[in-house]
């Protein structure tokens, strides 16, 4: 359990979720700065709206996800909102230490009155493996190993929380899950229920203003080869950029760029290697190198005289255009939608012409 934060008892479920009969009281704050837009009631507010519009029910099912700080702090409260027992790994990051953690989790559950569904851990005892219906493929769990799969019941479901085109090799071992019969659930971002893309081009334009780019009027080439393209663009367009799309550096014309946004689907080698950093030197010479998604080599681009944003550079294979920049919406959209596609698949309510879940 969370300790020390004085919860009160959950009411009764209603229609899979629980819900305070009357707003509870105002959570100690945490130790360290929250925007007014990641506030506890506002998070409250955004848990209710994704459990009722997803449908999502977890009552009888037990839950093994992570505890973290910010926006995805939420993803054990949805859990636990929907009825699961909740079982939540902390580990200290560069967002916050274990203590951090339990405050802010604490925070965000005690504003749901859901605290007694959630236990927070440091570490992952084999019998916790075991005992979940749902393991979700978060930060914190991450890699799930074949050790970790051994030790889980044949019909439990690992939810992988994003697209399954989008599976990374490194977040857990397929191979594993393929011998034990422990199926995988992608969740479909785009289905009406979470809508998860259409903030895609929200993020992007949040890059481009944190780089110093102001978007309107630019002349922005977006390198995309998969569907993200589409979202984005309509983001930039939307804001009056001069914007158009490129499934690689090789078909991209000698224009006055403002900005490159690589936005390519991850491979073996970076997208924008050494061969790619030249014809941009030589095509888009004064363009800001803008990394949304797919890995670049980020020294090649260094030689070739381009500048890269962001200036932290992302995990092999992960975006660097955070959902979580502009809120936390989309974030508890997604962990909502992720869970729910799992929630199906354990429970067999996946259907015909039911495009929620993702099978990989």
């Amino acid at each position: 359990m969370i300790d020390g934060i004085g919860l009160q008892p959950p009411p009764e479920p209603f229609a899979g979720a629980v819900f305070p009969l009357a707003p509870p009281p105002s959570p100690a704050p945490p130790r360290f700065a929250v925007r007014p837009g990641f506030s506890p009631a506002r998070f409250r507010s955004l848990i209710r709206e994704a459990v009722l519009r997803t449908g999502l029910d977890l009552r009888g099912l037990t839950v093994l996800t992570e505890a973290a700080t910010g926006a995805y702090g939420a993803t054990a409260v949805i859990a636990a909102t929907a009825g699961a027992k909740v079982h939540a790994l902390a580990r200290p990051s560069r967002y916050g230490s274990v203590d951090d953690i339990r405050d802010w989790v604490g925070a965000l559950a005690e504003a749901g009155c859901v605290g007694d569904r959630i236990s927070i851990m440091e570490a992952v005892p084999p019998d916790l493996w075991a005992e979940a219906d749902i393991v979700t493929n978060s930060g914190h769990l991450r890699p799930i190993t074949a050790e970790a799969v051994e030790a889980m019941r044949p019909d439990a479901v690992i939810a992988l929380m994003f697209e399954a085109w989008e599976f990374r090799d490194a977040d857990l071992d397929l191979a594993a899950c393929r011998r034990r019969g422990i199926r995988v659930a992608g969740i479909n971002e785009r289905h009406e229920s979470v809508d998860v893309f259409s903030f895609l081009g929200v993020t992007c334009v949040k890059m481009l203003f944190d780089a110093g780019i102001s978007v309107y009027g630019n002349r922005i080439a977006l390198l995309c080869d998969n569907d993200f393209g589409p979202f984005i663009m309509r983001g930039l367009a939307g804001l009056g950029a001069r914007v158009q799309v490129f499934d690689s550096v090789r078909n991209l014309p000698q224009e006055p760029w403002h900005a490159v946004i690589c936005a390519l689907r991850p491979g073996r080698t970076p997208r924008l290697g050494p061969a790619e950093a030249k014809r941009l030197a030589r095509v888009a010479p004064e363009a800001v190198v803008v990394q949304f998604w797919g890995d670049i080599d980020r020294a090649a681009i260094a030689r070739a005289g381009l500048s890269v944003w962001p200036e932290r550079e992302p995990a092999p294979g992960h975006m660097a255009g955070l959902l979580d920049e502009t809120g936390p919406e989309a974030v508890v959209r997604l962990q909502a939608g992720g869970i729910l596609a799992a929630q199906r698949v354990f429970r067999g309510e996946v259907r015909a012409g039911d495009s929620v879940a993702q099978l990989l």
